[in-house]
């Protein structure tokens, strides 16, 4: 069926339809409507799950840490100093090696206090052991969130869904919502491979020596490796069911670019309308989305960005003392390939705390990356008061 709906409700349906056995919530705005909706379909009985109100964020990862261990279906989500709160947990979930899925409402991280959309409180975590998934969409979020139970349930990582706080979270869209039948046949019940089980008594996460603790850290990064690609072939599989896929990266009319525009999230949107008409006026540019950030799909973004001159990286968060996360992250994927084939990359810092981001703001970054003579680090700032 089609159901118009916010963004925060395709992330409800998600989890409803994947089946989720336990929600924790703690309510932050710009969330709590996720966890709202998820409460009424547990009391109506639509979803059949434990629904627990702890006091805390932090308490609520601890909630799905502990249900997750013993082999339950886990689900919450959070946003901002919320997820900042969560930060030790995160940890637990990641090197614990928990399929949780957890989705997070980009907002702004205080002080000033703000609740509009920044991608900042997410990215801080992302030396935590999860998979990152950012959406464009609402019918993406809800594709997202399905897929997310299954690409962790395979490599038994944390999967967190990434979507901007209002411009989807609060507006509604026309979505598609896949029939529980065949949710239930791309995503059986959940067979841990390793679980607390009074029968079968074991310790987990106990104190490790030093001759053991690098091992553990090796198997996390080899499956943060293997994620990559079971990601390409989960998407392959809920396409052949639903027609619809959007790939850890995504090329945009990038086919004989000279110039790509590269982004996440809505920003993308707003890109695309620009590239099309940059392209009506005969201009090479195009577009290169990255939809997962963790990890970083180093060798889908070489090829996307082969024989392209100039990047001009659209970053929503930074990194106080360096800059944009993502073009931070593009340097250091391109940095070792052949001069010659290594494009020049721009930093844009723009839109944070949720201020907008327009054709026309993009425009002018378009205008600023075509200059001849600028250094090839360029980190702006774009649109701030003097």
């Amino acid at each position: 069926m089609r159901k118009v709906i916010v963004g925060n409700h395709a992330v409800s349906w998600g989890v409803k339809l994947a089946r989720a056995e336990v929600i924790a919530a703690y309510p932050i705005t710009p969330q709590t409507q996720i966890v709202e909706e998820l409460s009424e379909m547990c009391a109506s009985g639509e979803l059949k799950a434990r629904f627990i109100k702890v006091e805390s964020e932090h308490s609520a990862m601890a909630a799905c840490v502990g249900a997750s261990a013993t082999g339950a279906r886990a689900f919450t989500a959070s946003s901002s100093q919320g997820l900042a709160l969560m930060h030790e947990m995160l940890h637990w979930a990641g090197s614990g090696r928990l399929p949780i899925v957890m989705a997070d409402v980009n907002r702004a991280l205080g002080p000033g206090w703000n609740i509009w959309t920044d991608q900042t409180d997410s990215l801080a975590q992302r030396d935590t052991g999860w998979i990152q998934l950012y959406c464009e969409t609402n019918q993406e979020v809800l594709d997202t969130t399905i897929m997310a139970f299954r690409l962790a349930e395979q490599v038994d990582l944390p999967v967190m869904v990434v979507l901007d706080a209002f411009f989807l979270s609060h507006t509604a869209e026309p979505v598609d919502i896949p029939d529980q039948e065949l949710v239930d046949r791309f995503l059986p019940p959940r067979r841990a491979r390793y679980k607390l089980d009074v029968d079968d008594p074991h310790s987990y996460g106990a104190l490790v020596r030093p001759d053991d603790y690098m091992e553990m850290r090796w198997h996390l990064q080899d499956a943060m490796h293997d994620a990559v690609a079971r990601f390409d072939g989960v998407e392959t599989e809920w396409a052949t069911l639903v027609g619809r896929s959007y790939g850890a990266v995504e090329s945009y009319r990038t086919e004989d670019a000279d110039i790509a525009l590269v982004t996440s999230g809505t920003i993308t949107s707003t890109a695309r309308h620009v590239i099309d008409q940059h392209r009506e006026n005969g201009e090479k540019i195009g577009l290169v989305k990255i939809k997962m950030f963790r990890p970083f799909p180093t060798d889908a973004l070489r090829l996307a960005l082969a024989g392209i001159d100039r990047v001009a990286v659209l970053d929503r968060n930074f990194s106080p003392g360096q800059g944009g996360i993502f073009a931070a992250e593009l340097r250091s994927a391109l940095y070792d390939l052949p001069a010659e084939d290594r494009p020049a990359i721009y930093g844009y810092v723009l839109g944070l705390g949720g201020r907008d981001v327009t054709p026309a703001v993009i425009d002018g970054i378009i205008d600023h990356v075509r200059m001849p003579g600028i250094p090839a680090r360029a980190d702006l700032w774009v649109g701030v008061k003097a």
